[in-house]
């Protein structure tokens, strides 16, 4: 469960900064998940806090930019800034078989769906467009993002 919600945090922050081409792979050494642009330097690494119940995402400096909690009350991934302000959140649309993000007024950003077929992740947003996708690269055993050209 911890590596599902890990997976779909690193998601969001490489949405959000994804260049034509970025990857995440997970450190088991220093027990976190870092993410690389098109030139392989890393930008940030993902965290899991067990004291405070919540995954949390730094920059390559080990600034703290933003971190994320479940809310099971509202079965929903929270996100919060490094004050503590809600930016917004994630939850499952299980009629549909999807994952949507929406900001913090609650309107719908992106949707992120699995496509069986091509064996990826599709991010669309908030009009059906996609906007690229996640697929998993097994020969460098990590997750790449490339963006859509259509």
């Amino acid at each position: 469960m911890k590596k599902l919600i890990l997976l779909c945090m690193m998601f969001t922050l490489i949405t959000i900064s994804a260049n034509a081409q970025s990857s995440q792979k997970y450190n088991s050494y220093l027990n976190r998940t870092e993410f690389f642009n098109s030139n392989g330097q890393m930008i940030g690494y993902a965290k899991e806090n067990t004291y405070l119940n919540r995954i949390e995402y730094y920059d390559a400096k080990g600034t703290l930019i933003k971190y994320e909690k479940q809310n099971n009350y509202l079965n929903r991934t929270e996100t919060y800034n490094s004050n503590g302000q809600q930016q917004g959140y994630e939850k499952t649309n299980t009629y549909l078989n999807r994952n949507e993000t929406y900001n913090s007024n609650g309107q719908q950003q992106l949707t992120k769906k699995w496509n069986e077929y091509l064996k990826r992740y599709e991010v669309y947003n908030a009009s059906g467009k996609m906007l690229g996708y996640y697929k998993y690269n097994s020969y460098l055993d990590k997750w790449e993002y490339t963006q859509s050209s259509y």
